[in-house]
């Protein structure tokens, strides 16, 4: 795909725009949560389409990453995180233009493998002994959810492992690191055939919203407001709801 740059260093982003020459186009950074990877990669995609010489640069991680690195004075224009905390974190810091706004919901589910073999039915199965589970952790949005599913069901796991972003969760259940892995319904959507889910009712109680907004500095303000504004349109809702994610 055309112009779209999963998991670029800020560094590289900002050499990568001081060095195109003239008459290259118009780059556009987004920074958004591992989770926004598909449906982000496929607006990404679009706006492009729309905006001759536009090309809009991807950097996807955990939120609680982008947002320190926006904190730190990455360049970017646009910022959509996995949570309601990390964007009132970069608000904070006076990094961004006007209020964010919700866009989309996401919620928890277990991934295990294909035909569960180990029959996992429940969170409190999560914690048997002898099981190898992978969370996020917990700075992220992911594992914040994670705790408060823990708070709401009286039980404590124990992972493997605690990761960056969701994605490196679901990529350990893939790969049989893990025997089960806590990620969000869009992910175990966009992995298909390779993993199964075991649904979490509680998760219902701990879901995430999704807020997006333009950032203060932004290199291109105009064109950070017209992505800000797709994600919103009918084609972003589509996009949206096409790869799992809920209304807000």
């Amino acid at each position: 795909m055309r112009g779209v740059r999963a998991a670029l260093a800020a560094t590289v982003l900002a050499a990568a725009s001081a060095c195109a020459p003239a008459g290259e186009g118009t780059a556009l950074t987004v920074f958004a949560a591992a989770s926004l990877t598909d449906s982000f990669g496929a607006l990404a995609e679009r706006f492009e389409a729309d905006h001759a010489g536009v090309d809009v640069r991807l950097n996807l991680a955990g939120s609680a990453r982008l947002a320190q690195q926006i904190q730190e004075g990455a360049p970017a224009d646009v910022y959509a995180s996995a949570n309601e905390r990390t964007m009132r974190e970069v608000a904070a810091a006076g990094r961004v233009e006007g209020e964010p706004r919700t866009f989309a919901t996401n919620r928890l589910t277990i991934a295990v493998a294909p035909g569960n073999p180990l029959g996992i039915e429940s969170f409190a199965d999560l914690a048997e002994p002898g099981l190898t589970v992978v969370v996020c952790a917990p700075p992220v949005p992911c594992g914040s959810a994670a705790e408060e599913i823990e708070r709401i069901t009286g039980v404590t796991l124990r992972p493997a492992s605690e990761e960056q972003n969701v994605k490196a969760v679901l990529t350990k259940v893939r790969t049989g690191e893990a025997d089960a892995g806590l990620v969000y319904v869009t992910d175990v959507l966009s992995a298909g055939q390779e993993v199964a889910e075991v649904e979490l009712p509680e998760a219902a109680r701990a879901s995430n919203d999704y807020p997006v907004a333009v950032l203060k500095d932004a290199a291109e303000p105009e064109l950070a407001r017209e992505f800000r504004d797709f994600v919103f349109s009918d084609v972003g809702r589509q996009e949206l709801l096409r790869a799992g994610f809920g209304a807000p």
